[in-house]
């Protein structure tokens, strides 16, 4: 098998699980520097590692406050598993009413890891906690028989959502019905063993509710036999980098790294996350949570933040190329409608551009042109979205390699009261932004109606290299607008080349279908396709195209109340504005169009 190294100040593991060791001084950090984390009615000690080494004389004292897990029976070679020890040190913590399991250097190797209330892991430099290998399709047992806690049993609202949000018991590390907790140090969490999903188990006539658009039968690694391309039967998912693929459905496999239902005062902080299956961080009604300074490079969804309230994301690094960097979401998976809410993601850096592994060892390897990988790797809201989401910030967020923002109600959700601010962006595959109010509605039918998009703002965001076929895409439905809008501040640099065909494309509504930038297929603007609004305003927003492109910057269908001021964009082949079915426009003081003022208009160019 190749190896996969990565780097981390002083060790190098090997896709094997072994961390060679060299040598680290773990009581050098001191443990005060976590002490004082600010959650409420967490009671995490301020203890010092050599008070660490001092209890771990007597695993059983109950005033110990700091648990080894090697005292517990761990080994950390990367070879033994070490599940039991891990798990009973969480126990005793637990007993004596909280405390702090700590993972001196080492690799330990494990299936479930359970966690308890009042109970704070801690990843000492030089540490890893590595998912051991689940069990293969066709098999019951994983590595040394070994297998992951069974996924909970199904309920009749599975069906809203896939199965990854479905199930939380089926992971590394997870907790239900829990509260103050913690996880930080500078350590690693390896999904070695986890799936990212269906895997080469998966049926042909299995169906494809929940995993939204696939690539073409044939679009993956080493995917260019004729039989491959020819294939009608939903296509195979091939392996992200060098790892055994593994069916998430079948009992025993593991399906993320870290998940929690219905938890509150929660701190994830500092440490690193690497191949981390369906998601890194799946988190179901967690409620006061801190998530800061994360680096994870993954090979499905990064942190899925699912009808939490109460949130912080800060300072962290999401390498996630085969789907969403940070994602809000709002499902049905706890049997009822919940919004997230009151939540702010700053300071991020999201793309989707390296190969797995290669952002953690600091060798930042881009995929070749060549390589058909989606390159997802954004921040979006959605896809699930039957809650709503309500009362969210974005700042200070860096796009590199992977689609822009994405606001997507199409379960009913109601999404409203939303900034974004400071955004820089570089060679994106789909426009920078994305909004769409649709009607899959995924949910109970006598409940589930078309929700809302209003009340956005975003302003100063600069892109480069935005790509000529999917422009800004902001999309209601016929009888569903999104209302009040304002976008300033933004010069988006396009690669242009659009036609003048291109120009004459009318997009399909396709209100149930899957939200996508994609979804509608080429865009007959080069900057914002702009359908089924009320109340837009856009000032100081400028539109460039590498290479000449004959389409117009802005097409407008459905749209009532339209401010632009200030707004320079190139003239396509007949000018910069298409206008159909459009009332009350304003044009004033901008370099695309003369100052115009319009009751109404309908196919006519400006």
């Amino acid at each position: 098998m190749h190896l996969l190294p990565l780097r981390m100040e002083g060790c190098t593991i090997h896709a094997q699980g072994e961390i060679p060791m060299t040598s680290f001084n773990s009581l050098r950090r001191d443990f005060l520097r976590t002490g004082g984390i600010g959650m409420a009615a967490t009671a995490i000690p301020a203890v010092s590692f050599a008070a660490a080494v001092k209890h771990d004389k007597s695993a059983t004292n109950p005033a110990s406050s700091v648990f080894n897990v090697r005292t517990y029976g761990a080994t950390g070679d990367g070879k033994t598993l070490d599940t039991p020890a891990v798990n009973k040190a969480i126990e005793a913590a637990a007993t004596v009413g909280g405390g702090v399991v700590l993972f001196p250097a080492g690799s330990y190797l494990c299936f479930s890891i359970r966690l308890k209330s009042h109970v704070h892991l801690h990843l000492e430099e030089g540490s890893a906690i590595i998912a051991a290998d689940s069990p293969k399709p066709g098999e019951t047992t994983g590595y040394n028989g070994g297998v992951y806690d069974f996924a909970e049993p199904k309920t009749e609202w599975d069906a809203y959502q896939d199965y990854g949000h479905n199930h939380w018991h089926n992971s590394l590390i997870w907790g239900e019905d829990i509260h103050d907790i913690s996880i930080t140090g500078t350590g690693l969490i390896w999904g070695r063993g986890l799936s990212f999903g269906a895997g080469p188990g998966r049926p042909p006539e299995a169906e494809r509710r929940g995993f939204g658009p696939e690539p073409p039968a044939g679009a993956g690694a080493n995917s260019n036999s004729p039989a491959a391309a020819q294939s009608s039967a939903r296509p195979p998912r091939f392996s992200r980098g060098d790892y055994p693929m593994y069916q998430a459905e079948q009992p025993g496999v593991g399906n993320k790294a870290i998940a929690m239902k219905n938890c509150h005062n929660v701190l994830l902080r500092d440490f690193a996350m690497l191949k981390c299956g369906h998601f890194a961080l799946l988190l179901t009604g967690v409620d006061n949570l801190t998530i800061d300074n994360l680096k994870i490079d993954t090979d499905r969804d990064g942190m899925d933040i699912d009808c939490c309230q109460n949130v912080r994301v800060s300072n962290c690094t999401v390498n996630s190329p085969w789907d969403d960097g940070i994602c809000p979401k709002s499902s049905y998976a706890l049997g009822y409608a919940r919004p997230t809410r009151n939540l702010t993601i700053t300071n991020c850096w999201v793309t989707g551009y390296y190969e797995l592994g290669t952002v953690l060892d600091g060798t930042f390897k881009k995929f070749a042109p060549d390589f058909h990988v989606p390159r997802t790797g954004r921040i979006k809201c959605g896809t699930e979205s039957n809650g709503g989401f309500i009362n969210i910030t974005i700042s200070n967020c860096v796009f590199e390699g992977c689609q822009g923002y994405a606001l997507e109600s199409v379960d009913g959700a109601l999404i409203e009261d939303i900034t974004i601010t400071n955004t820089t962006m570089r060679d994106l595959v789909s426009g920078p932004l994305f909004m769409r109010l649709g009607a899959r509605l995924r949910g109970p039918k006598e409940t589930t109606k078309v929700g809302t998009l209003k009340r956005i703002l975003i302003s100063n965001l600069v892109c480069y290299n935005a790509p000529q076929r999917i422009s800004c895409v902001l999309s209601g439905i016929p009888g569903y607008a999104i209302e009040n809008v304002k976008l300033s501040n933004i010069y988006i640099e396009t690669a242009g080349g659009g036609t003048a065909e291109m120009a004459k494309i009318q997009p399909p509504e396709n209100e149930n279908k899957y939200p996508e930038p994609s979804m509608f297929g080429p865009m007959p603007a080069s900057g914002f396709f702009l359908r089924h609004m009320h109340n837009l305003e856009m000032s100081h927003v400028e539109i460039a195209n590498t290479t000449s492109d004959a389409r117009p910057a802005f097409d407008l269908t459905d749209v009532e109340r339209a401010d632009f001021f200030a707004v320079t964009a190139p003239r396509g082949t007949d000018g910069a504005f298409a206008l159909h079915g459009v009332k009350d426009l304003r044009i004033g003081w901008s370099r695309a169009a003369a100052d115009t003022t319009l009751a109404s208009v309908d196919n006519k160019m400006l």
